[in-house]
């Protein structure tokens, strides 16, 4: 098996790839994940001021995009 020292790139959006279609591919995703909100599914809310846990889809998207300057709220991906 052959080594391949491979150079990454920095692209806009702080894209990080090693060749462009790569980081065209991961512009396109993001995009469209941007697009359909799917981003909410890969997230949960941690909200230690009333302490739970939040993993609806719908009320994540909602919190990321209203609720965010609440203290004590932290978002968590759910790797």
């Amino acid at each position: 098996m052959e080594r391949q020292n491979k150079v990454w790139l920095h692209y806009v959006k702080n894209i990080i790839a090693a060749d462009v279609s790569s980081a065209v591919f991961l512009a396109s995703y993001l995009r469209y994940s941007e697009i359909s909100q799917d981003y909410a599914s890969f997230f949960e809310i941690i909200d230690l001021q009333h302490k739970k846990i939040i993993t609806h889809p719908s009320k994540i998207h909602k919190i990321i995009k209203d609720e965010m300057k609440t203290p004590f709220m932290f978002v968590a991906g759910k790797n």
